[in-house]
């Protein structure tokens, strides 16, 4: 199944690592935030390591 969708949860501290990981998807200035328009089916993988990575676990997708 696809990812048809990819969130931020409140929480984020702005760390830059899923920017640095996906930068297609995530751009931080602040806080993280998901690039409007981003295709996820090309970044199914890089998206799911984001998340995976993030310290406080705010990274969300379905």
């Amino acid at each position: 199944m696809s990812i048809s969708r990819v969130w931020i949860e409140e929480g984020c501290t702005g760390c830059g690592l899923c920017e640095e990981t996906c930068p297609d998807v995530f751009k931080v200035d602040d806080v993280s935030v998901v690039v409007e328009g981003a295709d996820f089916s090309k970044y199914e993988e890089l998206i799911k390591e984001a998340a995976e990575n993030c310290p406080v676990e705010v990274i969300k997708y379905e």
